[in-house]
């Protein structure tokens, strides 16, 4: 019965975070019964561009090392900024919440290809953590009980965690500077004078996965509202 309202609570988490999170789990169980090995899964452009292993390309971002103490917190994580993503400033807007996925994903990629990085879950939620955060300034966060501090000084606190458990922090620092250059287009840059959306999600991606107009859970785009849906810019 305890399963059973698992998995009733599970599916009642919005789609994208749903999917991820799973995948993520799915991923990490398949190392730890060794049906998948770590060298599969890892980004090699040498083996994504002359060998065709394209996968590699979204395996990276699904694992988070073996299960321990680093893997629950990064999950934890994951699944709690994406969910309140999805279930905020992004609800009824699933295109342009999987439009950001694909561009911060290609984004970390290539920047990570300059860094020498091979797995970039954990730069995907500093990202998902540091928009977040913009877009909650005036939210307080209380640090495992430790710490209380405004929510855009989050991102910043989980790499200072990072680096106290050895962890290296260029990870962190990737998933912050791309979540700030997402913010920037997305939230800053439109509402600045002359200012333009420059992020525009693609049409087929709306056709696929927006909710029609008459659910009550459908918000209209940017150029259907009256004014800027985003909230005011923090510099």
């Amino acid at each position: 019965m305890a399963w059973q309202g698992l998995a009733a609570e599970f599916l009642q988490v919005p789609a994208v975070t749903r999917a991820y999170t799973a995948a993520c789990v799915l991923t990490t169980a398949a190392v730890q019964l060794e049906l998948l090995s770590p060298f599969q899964l890892y980004f090699n452009p040498h083996l994504v561009f002359r060998k065709f292993q394209v996968w590699r390309l979204v395996t990276n971002f699904l694992f988070f090392g073996p299960l321990g103490f680093s893997f629950f917190f990064n999950i934890l994580f994951v699944f709690r900024y994406c969910r309140m993503l999805e279930e905020g400033s992004f609800r009824g807007r699933t295109a342009d919440f999987v439009f950001m996925f694909l561009f911060g994903g290609v984004l970390m990629t290539l920047l990570g290809f300059l860094g020498s990085l091979f797995f970039l879950g954990q730069a995907l939620m500093a990202m998902l953590v540091y928009v977040w955060s913009r877009r909650s300034p005036r939210v307080r966060v209380n640090f495992f009980g430790l710490f209380t501090f405004q929510a855009p000084f989050l991102p910043w606190a989980l790499m200072g965690f990072s680096l106290l458990l050895g962890n290296s922090i260029l990870v962190d620092l990737l998933g912050i500077a791309v979540g700030h250059i997402y913010y920037f287009l997305e939230d800053v840059f439109p509402n600045q004078p002359g200012g333009k959306r420059l992020l525009l999600t693609p049409g087929f991606l709306k056709l696929l996965l927006d909710a029609p107009a008459e659910d009550p859970n459908y918000l209209p785009l940017p150029e259907e509202q009256p004014g800027p849906h985003l909230p005011p810019p923090q510099q």
